[in-house]
């Protein structure tokens, strides 16, 4: 063997006169555990016309969300007229203990713009909506009118609550007056808040136009021409009905009532029908002509705010 060679044979190698070992490295393999790979095909890809459906949809989805949204922002706010007392802060109004003062109703009369006024303010007295038309005799009642307007087949046209039961929902009015925990408040709003808190607190609620709102108008109004017209008004914390002398535009109604210092009114429906207000001894005084007491027309059906002694 010559000096330099090197027997390769797997197991031995042979330098420099030495013989050493190699080692040979054999890696099993379990066919078992060879997993076939299958191929994968090659993706296709996407059609041109259908990324920009795809943005086409998107943009109109988009655009139809942000228009819903601005809809229901509008709906509730954008009401044309700016507002007094928020439904939260009438429900607190409602919450507190009621006032130990005199039942009564103080009635004066006034001309404001031209439009005559009879103004009766509202004190100590529980309001409520009964569907019977309070007898003459009855000597809690200090004061009633009508409230909500309805149809020839008695189908309310807005929100109307009964002693916590709820006749309609319809709150295209912007005007309510709500009543419960010996309270009466009215305000301004979409909001149903002031509704759904009567409706617990077994108390009434309606809806009915705007006149007044934060001792600004509305930009106009539905009702037109002239005839006798009626409100609930506020001062402060003070609630007040009043009528026309004469026949007025819901116009020059709504600018006495504010000249007058009303911050909201809303309106309410009746002209010359029949009602009668007590002073502070409890004697009657007629609103209008008692000949046409009672209505006979409607009986049941038409909601009449009554305000009670407490």
């Amino acid at each position: 063997m010559k000096k330099d060679d090197e027997l390769i044979d797997g197991y031995e190698n042979v330098h420099d006169g030495q013989t050493t070992e190699t080692p040979i490295i054999i890696i099993e393999r379990d066919d078992d555990d060879v997993q076939q790979e299958t191929p994968v095909a090659p993706k296709r890809p996407f059609p041109k016309w259908a990324r920009i459906a795809l943005t086409i949809v998107g943009l109109l989805a988009a655009i139809i969300m942000a228009f819903a949204a601005y809809k229901t922002w509008s709906y509730y706010y954008k009401l044309g007229v700016s507002i007094s007392v928020s439904p939260k802060e009438n429900i607190e109004k409602l919450q507190r203990k009621a006032s130990s003062e005199a039942s009564e109703v103080i009635m004066e009369s006034d001309s404001i713009l031209g439009v005559g006024l009879n103004i009766y303010a509202i004190h100590g007295l529980q309001g409520t909506i009964e569907f019977q038309e309070p007898d003459t005799a009855d000597a809690s009642v200090y004061l009633y009118c009508r409230s909500v307007d309805f149809t020839a087949d008695g189908h309310y046209l807005s929100s109307l609550v009964a002693e916590g039961k709820e006749h309609q929902a319809n709150a295209h009015r912007l005007g309510y007056m709500a009543m419960a925990n010996g309270n009466n408040v009215i305000g301004i709003s979409r909001f149903e808040d002031v509704k759904d808190y009567t409706i617990e607190q077994g108390g009434s609620y309606f809806r009915q136009f705007v006149l007044v709102s934060n001792s600004d108008l509305p930009l106009r109004f539905h009702l037109h021409g002239k005839v006798e017209r009626c409100a609930i008004g506020r001062i402060d914390d003070r609630l007040y009905y009043i009528t026309t002398r004469h026949k007025e535009s819901m116009w020059s109604f709504a600018d006495a009532l504010r000249e007058y210092g009303f911050t909201d009114a809303i309106y309410i429906t009746g002209g010359t029908g029949y009602s009668f207000f007590r002073d502070r001894n409890g004697k009657r005084h007629d609103i209008h002509d008692i000949a046409n007491y009672p209505h006979k027309k409607w009986q049941g059906i038409i909601p009449w705010l009554v305000f009670r002694k407490r």
